[in-house]
């Protein structure tokens, strides 16, 4: 979403640390490359001169700091003036206190609203621990309904629906129905409309007034630009709007939506959705996103995502292999595939530090099926091969290409990377310190899953660590 303002953001900061001191000259140019970035990313011109003016005055009034670079100084400003307009600190939830906490979702038909109340649901059972109950209370569009159920199918999650009825009366039976079923969240998927209009507005506020949630958020979509700007103002008029969630933040859409509909609403944005998949949303945090933006990357977030998408201890029990020079070609596979679960490999590089400069060439270079070829590949191995990649030769490698729909290259490239990934493990293990104590744990560790496996099997183990010579031979119970 951030993409072009990322790399315009990184184009600026490099050119201005060339520059031995700032200036009054130099911070102009820098805050009029700033305000030319914002509103190419089709930020709304009243915000855009508000951030620019904040900022130029930070900037002129900040004394010169030793040690501190005049880029990294200004970057420093830009940086607290553009968290400040995401939101500053990341929002928390109101919980209630008594019964269920009721969530509101609004918004125009198309923004992907049913979609993004079942993520929400999903994130809120996963992070939060709660107990969602999904409300089916668009009744003008059927298939919203159904919808409904097939995601609370998919989640295992219930889901209120009923056939006709006004959708205020459907809420507050779903509100019920919350408390007798244990349910601590209710998330109602209300109607949506083409556009505003009065019928739309009067029916969200009657359902409003019958079940007077908690929290009301708008749902907007991220590729509407100045458009989601206006409609967001006029739900918010008439709905006191508590929090936004954007949608399609995955597309080509420049940002502007995000940073504008923050400083005219005065609501914070709560999550962001990256994709069509129900685990595809983030909650939104104003510092990790200005981080992005200035090409500083998400490494928090790419740490979160990565320790709940990837199995921690078989990623564990890979490195130790590694470490212990017995990394077969499963191994690598199953590292493949934990790689695989954290999404498309240019997100991935997005949110690495200096991922912004990355340009769109070299992004669209970069192929995921490719991880996949090498999957099937080892999948066509036999056992053997893959314990010792060295059996394959010519004429197995041209076996396992024509088993896998792969070609021998392919092949070839799949045991190269095996073999450097040892190469590179033997060189780190030539440095000794920390990669020697890494060893000592790993061997044991290695040690304790060999015992808990002979114990699994029924080995008796009395006598097993005892001088030689005075060992019994092991017996079975």
């Amino acid at each position: 979403m951030f993409d072009q303002l990322a790399q315009r953001f990184t184009r600026l900061f490099s050119g201005l640390s060339r520059n031995a001191r700032l200036t009054e000259k130099n911070i102009e140019e820098g805050i009029q490359e700033v305000r030319q970035a914002l509103l190419e990313a089709d930020v709304n011109l009243k915000v855009v001169d508000g951030f620019v003016d904040r900022v130029r005055q930070k900037a002129l009034g900040a004394p010169a700091l030793p040690g501190v670079s005049p880029a990294q100084q200004f970057i420093g400003v830009v940086s607290q003036e553009l968290e400040a307009l995401l939101g500053g600190e990341a929002p928390r939830m109101r919980w209630s206190d008594r019964g269920p906490t009721v969530i509101m979702l609004v918004g125009l038909q198309g923004t992907g609203k049913t979609t993004t109340c079942a993520k929400i649901a999903r994130y809120l059972a996963k992070k939060e621990g709660k107990r969602p109950l999904l409300v089916a209370a668009d009744v003008q569009r059927p298939a919203a309904i159904e919808q409904l159920k097939v995601l609370g199918r998919q989640l295992d999650l219930p889901v209120y629906a009923e056939e006709g009825g006004r959708p205020p009366k459907i809420c507050r039976r779903a509100v019920d129905k919350a408390v007798e079923l244990g349910r601590d969240v209710v998330l109602l998927d209300t109607a949506g409309r083409l556009h505003v209009d009065r019928e739309l507005m009067d029916e969200l506020t009657d359902v409003r007034d019958m079940v007077q949630p908690h929290e009301t958020w708008l749902v907007v979509d991220a590729m509407l630009g100045q458009d989601a700007v206006r409609s967001a103002q006029e739900f918010h008029q008439r709905l006191d709007v508590t929090g936004f969630v954007l949608t399609k933040a995955d597309g080509d859409s420049r940002g502007g939506a995000v940073l504008a509909v923050r400083e005219v609403t005065g609501r914070p944005v709560r999550f962001v959705g990256v994709g069509e998949k129900v685990e595809a949303l983030e909650a939104f945090d104003p510092k990790r996103m200005a981080q992005r933006i200035l090409g500083m990357g998400d490494v928090v977030g790419l740490v979160e995502e990565a320790q709940e998408k990837v199995d921690q201890e078989k990623a564990q029990e890979a490195a130790e292999r590694l470490f212990l020079d017995t990394f077969t070609l499963d191994d690598l596979r199953s590292t493949l595939e934990q790689v695989q679960r954290l999404g498309p490999m240019r997100e991935i590089l997005k949110k690495l530090p200096g991922g912004a400069s990355i340009s769109q060439d070299q992004l669209a270079m970069l192929d995921d099926r490719q991880l996949t070829r090498w999957c099937a590949a080892i999948a066509s191995m036999t056992p053997s091969e893959r314990r010792d990649p060295g059996l394959l030769n010519g004429q197995r490698r041209h076996r396992v290409a024509r088993g896998s729909g792969t070609t021998p290259a392919t092949v070839g490239e799949v045991i190269k990377a095996h073999k450097q990934m040892q190469q590179q493990m033997r060189l780190l293990k030539q440095q000794g310190g920390l990669m020697q104590r890494m060893g000592v744990g790993a061997m044991q560790r290695q040690k304790e899953r060999q015992l808990k496996d002979l114990k699994k099997r029924g080995t008796d183990l009395r006598g097993w660590f005892d001088p030689p010579g005075s060992r019994p031979a092991p017996g079975r119970h």
